[in-house]
């Protein structure tokens, strides 16, 4: 089963990255998406990755790795999150093999329906509204247009876990549910709230319906 809540990592050092990511992981956080753009930080990605690796096992939490087949490989992670201008998800499944986790990026239904077809396991689909996290934004999709791509999924039948991305605030998370989005995908929401714990439980106890133990 995949979380309906993941983490995608903010900071620009690893310091930072550790810090927010730790802070996700101890209140209540199952799924972390590392993401760390550095460029002036290369060699710090190893660094970061296998000490989120550590975490995520600690944690028993499922550890994707955004954009580097090569880094999920080396430090053995669940799985890669691949942009729209990233590597085909063809090529990364041939290269990863069938047992890791694959998920893409998609505005438009016919993002996803290659996505399906080439492999990929989840989709991260947005932005829901705009966001500061991410440059070069694809169009903004909002509720409705969530909706009209959900139902063009269940027309053809096509069933793939898809998370709402970008810009997603608390009070948005009921909506996105009742029309059937698995989950929700979010950084800024989680890193800059100042009480995590109950930010988390709310996010999950509206997410699954339920308080999670």
């Amino acid at each position: 089963m995949f979380n309906r809540l993941q983490y995608i990592s903010q900071g620009s050092t690893v310091e930072s990255q550790l810090y927010n990511i730790h802070q996700a992981l101890d209140h209540g956080c199952d799924w972390i998406q590392l993401r760390f753009k550095n460029p002036h930080a290369p060699n710090d990605r190893m660094k970061l990755a296998e000490a989120v690796k550590m975490l995520c096992d600690e944690y028993l939490t499922t550890f994707i790795i955004n954009d580097d087949l090569q880094l999920v490989q080396q430090v053995d992670a669940d799985g890669v999150h691949l942009g729209l201008t990233d590597m085909n998800i063809k090529e990364a499944r041939t290269i990863l093999g069938p047992t890791k986790i694959i998920g893409g990026t998609a505005n438009t239904f016919e993002d996803i329906l290659a996505h399906v077809i080439n492999g990929c396991d989840y989709v991260g689909l947005g932005p829901f509204r705009f966001t500061k996290t991410k440059d070069n934004l694809s169009p903004i999709l909002g509720l409705e247009g969530y909706q009209k791509i959900l139902d063009q999924l269940q027309e053809q039948q096509i069933k793939i876990p898809v998370y709402a991305i970008g810009g997603i605030l608390l009070d948005d998370v009921e909506a996105i549910s009742k029309i059937g989005v698995h989950g929700i995908a979010v950084s800024g929401l989680i890193t800059e709230s100042e009480s995590k714990m109950k930010l988390i439980t709310q996010l999950n106890e509206k997410l699954y319906g339920y308080v999670l133990i």
